[in-house]
């Protein structure tokens, strides 16, 4: 333990103004290659479709490091090492076992379609399917959500700034400004290249992004190791490596069936949720959200599409457990040095900038703002794109041609950037009031709320030829997304609770079930009803 204590001063001393001068080169140079690459791939878009699609002659290797930047945001890089450091245990990476089900599903139910109906919007889809109130609804509920669920995950752009200027100023308060501005310096980069470049900008920078996201967490997991003087470390502090879990089936045999089944559901991490829940949340955020499809849709074929798609998810596998590696690893060392009197989403942050030699220091800071850039410029090229063409071309002006068409999804994307710093500030806000929230099951959430009801009309129109209505589709999502509310006993801080409106021994169920609900009863409201006509208005 002489050693593990030696590592840790060696390279916990304050650095120099040159020391960090030479990380802020670093991050500096980061920001200027992003910006020139993204500005330099998309220069030839003329039309919506190059803008929307590239061309679809984006390589299959390239969507697949697009969609491993998109997924793992910020939100994961410092959130999951968070759930680590705050469970000791390895049950977040379950659900990665529903992500590989729904991929093989999505690749083989969705993209067909997709392709063969040539969309640029996914929801065009609903349109042909049923009609324009399918469509309308369906593309209203994602450009909500996206903007709530990628501005929640900004605040960690705030989060690190904060971190950087505790080490700098550590008797001095922290106040929302800190978080502000770096959610605004972030975001506005991010969408000067997206708004210019558009997918292909998206495409070629999360490539470059992925690579060093992997490269930053990989270097984080073996200086910590090194630190702590090896895995022999991890076994003193939890006694014996048994104390390490990595499965969670949630089920608890010593209680009645209705206690154990409350519990279960409780349960966020487990391997009914994993195998249930996960895999209908995968459904929704890769097959049913322009966000992610988009990038699929830019390949030159469906069957490289899937390919992409089904390869990423077993990826998603090493990255979980990782991510995770990194968060226990990071609770022996603070066990061992003294535990921060800051937030859990903080602690990798806090290492990052306390503990990491020059020059790596500022490569990985780099890497957490590449998981945020990668996961922010796909959304907001997505959240434009959608706009653009399901609600500027059909209804604000029918007959733009290409490059008023292209200058309208540019403009998107700018207020579209503007929403997420709002959200991201409160996000920031939330966390202030209370410093022991973790981020993820709030990012993941938001999106369990409203995709369920996003899902279960998707699955209506791809699996039945007559069942579904145009008008009754639109109640069905709208009771969907209710249902959740009320079955999950959801509350919103400061707004309602809505666990008081089910009986006491409701059980409260955890977030990886949320769209699960949302998708079944908007299923069972939608099949009733016939399709009456089909319409591309």
């Amino acid at each position: 333990m002489n050693n593990f204590l030696f590592l840790t001063t060696a390279f916990s001393t304050p650095a120099s103004w040159g020391s960090v001068s030479i990380d802020a080169f670093l991050i500096v140079f980061y920001f200027v290659l992003i910006i020139g690459i993204g500005l330099y791939a998309g220069r030839n878009n003329r039309t919506l479709e190059e803008f929307a699609l590239g061309g679809h002659s984006i390589p299959w290797w390239a969507v697949l490091a697009s969609i491993i930047a998109a997924e793992t945001s910020a939100a994961t890089f410092l959130g999951a090492p968070a759930e680590g450091y705050k469970t000791h245990a390895f049950f977040y990476a379950q659900l990665a076992i529903g992500t590989v089900l729904a991929r093989v599903i999505i690749a083989y139910s969705f993209l067909g379609p997709y392709y063969r109906y040539k969309v640029k919007s996914i929801y065009e889809f609903l349109t042909v399917r049923f009609g324009s109130k399918t469509k309308n609804t369906a593309s209203a509920i994602f450009l909500f959500t996206r903007v709530l669920g990628i501005g929640v995950r900004l605040y960690l752009g705030g989060l690190i700034l904060v971190v950087i200027w505790r080490y700098f100023s550590p008797a001095n308060s922290i106040t929302l400004a800190h978080y502000f501005w770096g959610i605004l310096i972030v975001t506005m980069l991010t969408t000067l290249y997206t708004m210019i470049g558009g997918i292909k900008a998206v495409v070629w920078t999360d490539f470059i992004q992925a690579s060093l996201m992997i490269g930053s967490v990989l270097i984080a997991a073996w200086l910590l190791l090194h630190r702590i003087g090896g895995l022999g470390a991890v076994k003193e502090t939890f006694g014996s490596w048994g104390h390490l879990q990595w499965i969670q089936t949630g089920w608890d045999s010593s209680l009645p069936l209705g206690p154990a089944l409350s519990k279960m559901f409780a349960e966020p991490y487990t391997l009914w949720a994993a195998f249930i829940g996960s895999t209908f949340l995968t459904m929704a955020t890769h097959g049913t959200d322009q966000d992610m499809v988009q990038r699929l849709l830019t390949a030159p074929n469906v069957q490289k599409s899937r390919f992409s798609l089904i390869l990423s998810g077993f990826a998603d596998i090493p990255l979980a457990l990782i991510f995770l590696a990194v968060g226990i690893l990071l609770y022996v060392f603070y066990t061992h040095v003294g535990v921060p009197a800051i937030p859990d989403n903080e602690i990798f942050a806090h290492f990052i900038v306390n503990n990491i030699p020059v020059g790596l220091r500022g490569l990985i800071i780099a890497g957490v703002l590449a998981t945020m850039m990668g996961s922010t410029s796909a959304a907001l090229n997505a959240l434009a794109t959608s706009f653009t063409t399901d609600f500027y071309l059909p209804y604000i002006n029918p007959t733009a041609d290409d490059r008023a068409s292209v200058r309208a999804a540019r403009r998107a994307t700018c207020v579209f950037g503007m929403l997420m710093i709002g959200v991201g500030t409160m996000a920031a806000y939330s966390v202030l009031l209370n410093p022991k929230l973790t981020i993820i099951p709030i990012a993941i959430g938001i999106l369990g709320y409203t995709y369920g009801g996003l899902l279960g009309v998707f699955l209506v129109g791809m699996m039945t030829k007559t069942r579904g209505n145009d008008t009754t589709n639109v109640i069905a999502m709208l009771i969907g997304m209710t249902s959740v509310l009320f079955i999950g006993k959801v509350k919103l801080p400061g707004i309602i609770n809505f666990g008081h409106f089910m009986p006491t021994w409701w059980p409260e169920v955890a977030w990886p079930w949320y769209v699960f609900i949302g998708s079944m009863v908007t299923i069972i409201c939608a099949l009733p009803f016939r399709t009456i006509q089909k319409t591309n208005s």
